[in-house]
């Protein structure tokens, strides 16, 4: 399947949660995890506000925790953001 973002959106494939803390404890899958706010651009729309943000596919960003959508394609999980839920870019 193919998708293609229309106007000022983000196709992203987010980072995968963290099965461990920094101090090397495991989570079981039970603890409610904080949502990761860093992906790879899958997929860019044509509007004229992301065109002005110069990102391209391939990069890494930050986006907000809980904006855009989520959505599943053959059992991988993507987010589709606005324009505005990217924060920054991770270089």
């Amino acid at each position: 399947m193919n998708i293609k973002p229309l106007g000022d959106r983000i196709l992203v494939k987010p980072q995968a949660e963290e099965e461990k803390t920094a101090s090397g404890i495991f989570l079981p899958d039970t603890v409610d995890k904080e949502k990761k706010a860093e992906g790879q651009i899958i997929a860019l729309g044509n509007g004229e506000k992301l065109a002005k943000l110069g990102l391209s596919v391939g990069m890494k960003v930050l986006f907000k925790k809980w904006g855009g959508e989520e959505i599943k394609i053959n059992d991988e999980e993507y987010k589709i953001l606005d324009h505005v839920d990217v924060i920054a870019v991770v270089e």
